[in-house]
């Protein structure tokens, strides 16, 4: 007896009805592979657009100590800490003089990409010593810098780090203030300054055993006190407790 189904009319259509069958799915299976590679191309796409950033101005509670800090995450600096929880320390980033996180608006002010330099970063962390900055410039930093005599915008003096100090590089800037410490900020000298975006930076005690040390490009040195003020007044509003 003959099996070739090529001479069998039952068979054939039903052959042919799976042939069809099979074309229809291998089709499906690419369409839908095309749909995930679009999603998936966009989400990757904005990825890397974004560079680490975010404009998800949502409050993630940060516990550090007895404080909470209740940041925005576009204003947190880095993604893996844009969470609710317990942390040893806080980095965020801001620019001046908006104070604000990242945004589409803004996003040529944190890529660096809008002419000067204009982002403060700062980190919160448990207090590791008994004075800030200010407070440590007569017992410390007074014995190991000598003037230069230089004078910038703002009332500042300019004071050079001895060699043995261990501060290479740095320069030691201070105003007098009535009535408390001067006003002290260490910054990298005008040579090593020159590849870096914030090198100026000062510490202060904020919140209950909390230090909030900041960084900064050195043309805000003429600015400083409301740069100070500005900062503090700034963090001071993201505690939901301490003191």
């Amino acid at each position: 007896m003959a099996t070739d189904t090529a001479a069998d009319p039952i068979s054939r259509p039903l052959l042919d009805s799976r042939f069809a069958w099979r074309v229809f799915y291998v089709f499906a299976a690419l369409a839908l592979l095309s749909v995930a590679i679009s999603v998936a191309g966009r989400f990757a796409g904005r990825t890397i657009s974004m560079a680490g950033h975010t404009d998800d101005t949502s409050v993630a509670e940060v516990v550090i100590g007895n404080n909470v800090i209740a940041a925005p995450r576009n204003m947190i600096r880095f993604e893996t800490a844009r969470r609710n929880g317990v942390a040893s320390r806080l980095d965020l980033y801001m620019r001046w003089p908006q104070l604000d996180g990242y945004s589409d608006a803004a996003r040529d002010d944190f890529n660096h990409a809008a002419g000067e330099p204009n982002i403060l970063f700062a980190s919160l962390s448990p207090r590791m010593m008994s004075r800030d900055m200010s407070g440590r410039y007569e017992p410390i930093y007074a014995q190991l810098t000598e003037p230069t005599g230089e004078t910038l915008p703002g009332g500042l003096q300019v004071r050079n780090f001895s060699v043995k100090s261990g501060y290479l590089n740095e320069v030691l800037v201070l105003a007098e203030r009535s009535g408390e410490p001067p006003y002290v900020a260490r910054c990298l000298d005008e040579t090593s300054a020159s590849g870096s975006l914030a090198p100026c930076e000062r510490d202060i005690h904020i919140g209950d055993d909390l230090s909030l040390t900041y960084r900064f490009p050195r043309q805000l040195l003429s600015d400083w006190k409301a740069l100070d003020q500005a900062m503090l007044t700034r963090v001071s509003g993201l505690l939901k407790t301490g003191n």
